[in-house]
């Protein structure tokens, strides 16, 4: 039988030393921190000592290849990683796999030039710069990026492009040192996925504005709204082919998609912990909430819905890393676990009645973070758009559901 669940010894070994360096050295560090009122100063010495830390235990840049510093693990090893990491608010960010550099790592990685990847990416991977990806607008839907209003037109006399537009909610943007701007360089191009290119821009370019940081349900988290004014680049600093910003990014947030999920993995099982603790802990009316029927069917259903996040994060993250189709399967999985992260911290909120609701546990936040992933990366509509129009062509190009299912077997 080829069907195996068992990581290999060394993803398993990395896996198992990620816990304990978030258990044992992350989350007492932010527990110190918060303490500390959170202060600036405080939190930059943290940073620096953690990072270093990581380093320390041979943790740092899990998801690149070896050859740029990295542990060269694939999307099945980072689902491990991931999932461990993000049962701390800081921890995929101290081993520098956080959105949006993850995402734009890998993005540099296969559509920059030599050039770039030096004076980019080499510095997103050693950790001494931030980046951003800067395509949502507020004019438009997110989730057709074919309407796009930013726009680029090239100075026939000296080759530069002049951008000009408006950026919403580009997460990173405040203190980024450059981003990956997706623009329409070609309005008339048919297909209209070809209209649109991408750029890296240096944010201290003139013309580059951070508006404001966009204030959220749970505060300001650097999610920022952006202007571009006749921003001047030179021609090199098209990332990828002309008219490919469409491909460029659809590339990008696939597997940013599931990178996500991955990291929603970790909070929702931290969550789910902490339901079944208080409710070993709680005695009411009798008896423990452990032991009451209604508290048993959250437990079950919370169990059940984790289970099926990590069967189709791994699934997808397998087709990802042996290059088969898993568009899919990324957008079962987005729509899911965005789902289940949703409930169970509910749930937890529940059991645990006025203090869950307090912010003398970390779940309120976790609640007000978790709204946001049903509409992050694709809302969950357009997810379930994607996967109805596939099953219909499954139906109507094979005769059978299986292409839409997973290509399983079963």
């Amino acid at each position: 039988m080829a069907i195996d669940f068992t990581l290999p010894p060394d993803i398993e070994e990395i896996r198992r030393r990620v816990r304990e360096f978030v258990e044992g050295e992350v989350r007492p560090a932010e527990q110190k921190l918060e303490e500390a009122g959170n202060d600036r100063k405080a939190l930059i010495e943290m940073i620096i000592e953690m990072r270093q830390k990581a380093k320390d235990w041979e943790l740092w840049l899990p998801h690149m290849p070896k050859e740029w510093g990295g542990l060269g693990l694939g999307p099945v090893g980072m689902a491990s990683v991931s999932a461990e990491a993000a049962r701390s608010r800081m921890g995929p960010f101290l081993l520098n796999c956080q959105a949006p550099d993850e995402g734009n790592m890998h993005t540099l990685l296969h559509f920059a030039t030599d050039e770039q990847k030096e004076k980019y990416l080499r510095p997103l991977c050693e950790g001494v710069k931030r980046s951003c990806f800067a395509m949502t607008e507020p004019e438009v839907a997110g989730s057709d990026p074919t309407l796009i209003q930013t726009h680029a037109e090239q100075d026939s006399a000296t080759g530069d492009w002049v951008i000009n537009g408006h950026k919403w909610f580009i997460s990173g943007a405040r203190g980024a040192a450059f981003a990956i701007v997706i623009a329409k360089t070609d309005p008339d191009a048919d297909p209209p996925q070809a209209r649109n290119s991408a750029f890296i821009v240096d944010t201290n370019t003139p013309g580059w504005e951070v508006v404001r940081d966009v204030e959220t349900m749970s505060g300001g988290h650097n999610h920022c709204e952006i202007r571009l004014t006749d921003i001047r680049v030179p021609a090199d600093s098209m990332l990828g082919e002309r008219g490919g910003g469409h491909k460029l990014g659809q590339v990008r947030l696939g597997p940013a998609r599931l990178a996500h999920c991955m990291r929603w993995i970790g909070q929702t099982e931290l969550a789910l912990e902490m339901l079944v603790d208080r409710a070993l802990n709680r005695y009411s009316h009798g008896s423990l909430l452990a032991d009451k029927q209604a508290i048993q069917w959250m437990m079950a259903d919370s169990a059940m819905e984790l289970y099926s996040s990590k069967l189709m994060v791994l699934h997808a993250a397998y087709k990802i890393e042996n290059g088969l189709p898993f568009k899919q399967e990324v957008s079962f999985a987005k729509h899911h676990v965005a789902q289940s992260l949703w409930k169970t911290i509910d749930r937890a909120i529940q059991v645990h009645g006025a203090l869950g609701y307090s912010t003398d546990t970390p779940l309120a936040d976790m609640l007000k973070q978790a709204r946001w992933a049903r509409f992050a990366d694709g809302a969950d509509e357009i997810h379930q758009q994607t996967i109805a129009r596939n099953v219909i062509s499954a139906c109507q190009d094979h005769g059978s559901l299986q292409p839409a299912l997973g290509d399983l077997t079963l």
